[in-house]
C-alpha cells in the first residue's frame, strides 16, 4: 500500500537544503531567487522546497539524491524545519532543553520525547526524503560477529546496530542517520562506505540487549537436545523460526504427536515416543507455574521464554487439557517483537480505510467493535488502531485477558482472576481513571456490553472485540444481550468484521481459471470476470510446498448511517439491516472483499469460497472495485 507523505508545516525561507541544491547544481541561483520571491508572496503553509517542486525546478528524486549524498553534514533540527515538519519555535525549545540537560542527549530524542514529531513519523520522513530503507531488526538474521568490534555501550550510546556485510560493505541501522557523532563512530568501526538504514529506537535497543544477553551466555552449557529441557527449548525456537501461531502437543494411543499451526492451518512437525509425554508436560507446567501434581483437571498458565537464537522474549499462553491418553498441551505464541502494524498496513482497501479512519477512528467518542472468529487478527487490528490514537495528550487504559502487545504510554491491565483482578472488578474501576480512550479486550457478556455503552454515553471512545460471523451479527447479538436498540444506535460508530486468508506464494504462483462449478458458486459467468488475475500456488520450498505463504485480512465495514440507526431502532431483521447497510454507506461484505483480493491474485479463489460467509449474490466486480477504490 502506498504511504501518503506527511503534510509539511510553514518553514523558513532559504536554508541549508536550498544551499546544497545550488551547490550540487540541481537548481541555479536564479531559480532559487525566483522561488523565494514566489514563496514570500504565498499565504499558505507551503515550504520553499514545495515551491521549487511545483515550479518544476526540482524533482523528489533530485532532492532525495542530494540529501542522501550530503546526509552526514545535515543537522536533524534544521532538516526538519526547512522541510516543514517542525516549527522554528519547536526547534529552539528542543535546543534549550538539550542545553539544560545534565547529560548529553541527542536532539532527535528530545524532539520525539516532547511530542514535536512522533517516532513513526520521523522514520517515515527520513526514509521518504533521504531515500534510506527502513530496517526490520530480526535478531537471528543479524551478523553477531560485527558486535564484537566495540563494547555494547558504544552501540547503545550511538543508537545504531550492524546488520551484516555484503561485498565488503557493512549495512548499519541508525535511529537517526543524521546524527553526526553516531555516523562517525559507525564509520570508524565498519568503514566509510557503509550502507545506512533506519530503525526505531526501541528496536535498536532491543537488538543490542539481545546481542549482549547472547554474548554473556555463550559460555553457558546448553541443555542437550536429548534432554526434556533441550527438546522443549528447541521446540519453542523452531516454532518461532517457522512463524507458527500455536504448538499442539497431543498424546495419541501409540505416540506423542507435535503439530504447528502456520497461516491458520495445522501442519505435522514431530513425533516422539509416548513414554516421554509425562516428562514434557511436567516441564511445561513448571515453566507455566501450573500445578505439577494435578493431572485430573484442566489448567491454564503462561510462559515467558527468552530465546537466545532469536534474541527476544516469547510470551506463550498455555492450556492443559485432560484426554483419555493423557494431557494435551496447546501453546499460543504471543511474540514480544515490534509487530504492531500501522493502521494503513492492515489490508483495508483505500476508500474503506478512509471511511474507517474519518468516520470512526477519528471520532471523539463512541464504540468501535472488531468482530470475527478466534485467531483471525482481531487483536492485531485493535492494536493498530490503539497505536494510531496513542499520543501525549490522550489517556488510554485497557482491560485485557491477557495483554498481548505492550505499548509505551498506555495503562494496560492484564486480567488475573486468581488474585481477584477480574474483568468485572476492572471494568468498575476503569472509568474512574479519567481515560479518553478505553480498550476492552472483549465484550463477553451483558455486563461488559453495558459498561462499554455507559462509557460511550459519557463521552469516551471505546475500542473492543466481539465474536460473531459478520457485522450485522454483532448488532443482533447485542440486541439478544437485552441492550436497548436506542443505546446501540446512539453509541456504536462502526463494526469491523474480518477474516485472515492465506496469501498465494509469489515464488510459485501461476494463473488459474475457475471451473464451471466455481463460477456457479460465485454467481458469475466467465464474461463477468474478464480482466481478473486469479492465481494458485504450485508449491515450492519457500512455501513448504503448500502454495501459500503468509496471510492477509479481508474486511467488512459497517458504519452507522441514519438509515441504519432507524433500522436498529425499529428492530428490523438481519436481512433488512444488511440491505440498508449495503445501500446507504456502501458496505462491502467479507465475501465481496475477498473476491476483489482474489481477482488481483493475492489470495486463492478456493480460500474465498471455503472460508468466507456468503450472503446473497455478490455485486459486479467493477462496482466493488469502484466502491473500494482499487
Amino acid at each position: 500500500m502506498t504511504e501518503t507523505t506527511p503534510q509539511p508545516q510553514q518553514s523558513e525561507a532559504a536554508g541549508e537544503i536550498a544551499a546544497l541544491l545550488v551547490k550540487e547544481g540541481v537548481i541555479t541561483t536564479q531559480q532559487l531567487a525566483y522561488a523565494q520571491r514566489v514563496h514570500g508572496k504565498l499565504q499558505t503553509a507551503k515550504t520553499l522546497i514545495d515551491v521549487l517542486q511545483e515550479l518544476e525546478y526540482l524533482t523528489h528524486e533530485d532532492l532525495a539524491s542530494t540529501l542522501r549524498k550530503n546526509s552526514p553534514s545535515l543537522r536533524i533540527g534544521d532538516f526538519l524545519v526547512e522541510l516543514g515538519y517542525l516549527r522554528k519555535s519547536e526547534l529552539e525549545a528542543a535546543l534549550n532543553l538539550q542545553r539544560e540537560s545534565a547529560e548529553r542527549r541527542m536532539l532527535g530524542d528530545i524532539i520525539v520525547e516532547n511530542g514535536y514529531i512522533n517516532e513513526r513519523k520521523l522514520i517515515e520522513v527520513l526514509s521518504f526524503q533521504l531515500g534510506f530503507p527502513v530496517a526490520e531488526l530480526e535478531f537471528r538474521k543479524l551478523d553477531r560477529k560485527l558486535f564484537s568490534r566495540a563494547p555494547f555501550h558504544i552501540f547503545r550510546e550511538g543508537l545504531f546496530v550492524p546488520l551484516g556485510t555484503e561485498n565488503g560493505v557493512a549495512s548499519v541501522a541508525f535511529a537517526n542517520p543524521l546524527e553526526q557523532r553516531a555516523r562517525v563512530t559507525a564509520e570508524s568501526l565498519f568503514g566509510h562506505n557503509l550502507e545506512p538504514s533506519i530503525a526505531s529506537r526501541k528496536a535498536i535497543l532491543s537488538a543490542i540487549s539481545a546481542a549482549e544477553t547472547s554474548a554473556v551466555s555463550e559460555d553457558v552449557l546448553e541443555a542437550d537436545e536429548n534432554t526434556v529441557v533441550g527438546i522443549i527449548n528447541k521446540l519453542f525456537d523452531e516454532a518461532m523460526s517457522h512463524g507458527a501461531s500455536d504448538i499442539h502437543i497431543e498424546p495419541l494411543k501409540d505416540r506423542l504427536r507435535i503439530r504447528f499451526r502456520h497461516d491458520g492451518v495445522m501442519t505435522p512437525h514431530l513425533e516422539l515416543p509416548l513414554e516421554i509425554a509425562p516428562q514434557l508436560c511436567s516441564r511445561i507446567k513448571v515453566m507455566a507455574q501450573a500445578d505439577i501434581a494435578e493431572k485430573r483437571r484442566h489448567q491454564d498458565g503462561r510462559i515467558l521464554y527468552d530465546s537466545r537464537q532469536h534474541g527476544f522474549t516469547l510470551d506463550l499462553r498455555v492450556s492443559f487439557f485432560i484426554t483419555i491418553f493423557g494431557e494435551k498441551v496447546v501453546l499460543r505464541l504471543l511474540s514480544k517483537k515490534e509487530s504492531i502494524l500501522d493502521v494503513k498496513e492492515i489490508g483495508m482497501a483505500p476508500r474503506m480505510l478512509d471511511q474507517f479512519v474519518e468516520d470512526s477512528l477519528d471520532a471523539p467518542s463512541g464504540i468501535m467493535v472488531i468482530t470475527g472468529p478466534t485467531g483471525h487478527g482481531k487483536t492485531s487490528t485493535l492494536y493498530s488502531c490503539v497505536s494510531r490514537l496513542n499520543s501525549l495528550d490522550t489517556s488510554i487504559i485497557t482491560a485485557e485477558d491477557p495483554v498481548e502487545f505492550v505499548l509505551d504510554g498506555i495503562a494496560q491491565c492484564s486480567i488475573n482472576p486468581k488474585i481477584g483482578v477480574t474483568f468485572e472488578e476492572t471494568l468498575r474501576h476503569i472509568v474512574r481513571q479519567d481515560p479518553d480512550v478505553i480498550v476492552l479486550g472483549e465484550i463477553r457478556d451483558t455486563f461488559s456490553a453495558e459498561t462499554a455503552i455507559q462509557a460511550a454515553l459519557t463521552g469516551h471512545k471505546v475500542l473492543t472485540t466481539f465474536h460473531t460471523v459478520d457485522t450485522i451479527g454483532a448488532i443482533l447479538r447485542l440486541m439478544h444481550m437485552q441492550i436497548e436498540p436506542f443505546l446501540i444506535s446512539s453509541t456504536i460508530t462502526c463494526v469491523v468484521a474480518q477474516r485472515l486468508l492465506r496469501l498465494v506464494c509469489n515464488d510459485c504462483a501461476e494463473p488459474y481459471v475457475p471451473t464451471a462449478a466455481e463460477f456457479s458458486r460465485l454467481g458469475y459467468t466467465a464474461k463477468d470476470l474478464g480482466g481478473t488475475e486469479f492465481r494458485m500456488g504450485r508449491g515450492c520450498k519457500s512455501c513448504r510446498f503448500t502454495g501459500f505463504r503468509g496471510r492477509m485480512a479481508v474486511f467488512e465495514l459497517l458504519t452507522m448511517s441514519e438509515a441504519m440507526k432507524e433500522g436498529i431502532m425499529q428492530n428490523r431483521s438481519s436481512t433488512e439491516l444488511r440491505n440498508l447497510a449495503m445501500e446507504t454507506p456502501g458496505m462491502v461484505t467479507l465475501f465481496e472483499d475477498g473476491l476483489v483480493k482474489a481477482a488481483r491474485g493475492l489470495v486463492s479463489i478456493h480460500e474465498v469460497l471455503r472460508d468466507l460467509p456468503r450472503v446473497g449474490v455478490p455485486r459486479p466486480l467493477g462496482d466493488l472495485r469502484r466502491i473500494l477504490g482499487c
